[in-house]
């Protein structure tokens, strides 16, 4: 029974301690590269792209309160990076042509495989699953997108060599 108390006593010591080494918050002005000042973007579609999509895929997440208890905060951070990598609204306007037309193609095909959002992300966010009349609208507007950059660049500057 003391080795239990003993070890009962060390992890609550842990995780006291551990609430002390904090990830830098995922929270920055906006610039003039987001997807808005690049392409048309409706009201309807910010508002989809803010309850799913840009907690990890911007420069600006919304933390709930539980971000604060490690190790759940390391957790949330792993995925804002993680998310930030494959794509980030935030920065979009300084991806190459390649890379933004290539991104918005994955994000039709993540969309409608039901990819995106993440499930761990909408256990807890109920309000970021996506309906179908929402993915529609989402992927209708990365299609517009597409073919905007199709009408105004030639196909090769999009298009990456095999």
């Amino acid at each position: 029974m003391k080795i239990f108390k003993k070890v009962l006593v060390a992890l609550l010591v842990i995780l006291i301690i551990i609430q002390f080494f904090q990830p830098t918050k995922n929270i920055a002005a906006e610039n003039g590269n987001h997807i808005y000042a690049t392409f048309t973007t409706s009201a309807e579609v910010k508002t989809i792209l803010t309850k799913a999509c840009l907690d990890c895929h911007s420069n600006n997440t919304n933390y709930p309160w539980y971000a604060n208890i490690q190790p759940v905060a390391w957790w949330l951070n792993d995925h804002v990076v993680d998310g930030k990598k494959e794509i980030n609204f935030s920065e979009y306007g300084t991806y190459k042509l390649r890379k933004q037309f290539h991104k918005m193609e994955e994000v039709i095909e993540e969309v409608k495989a039901g990819e995106m959002p993440l499930n761990s992300y909408t256990w807890v966010h109920k309000n970021a699953q996506l309906s179908a009349e929402e993915k529609l609208v989402l992927t209708s507007w990365a299609q517009n997108i597409l073919d905007t950059m199709k009408t105004k660049y030639p196909i090769d500057s999009l298009i990456k060599k095999k």
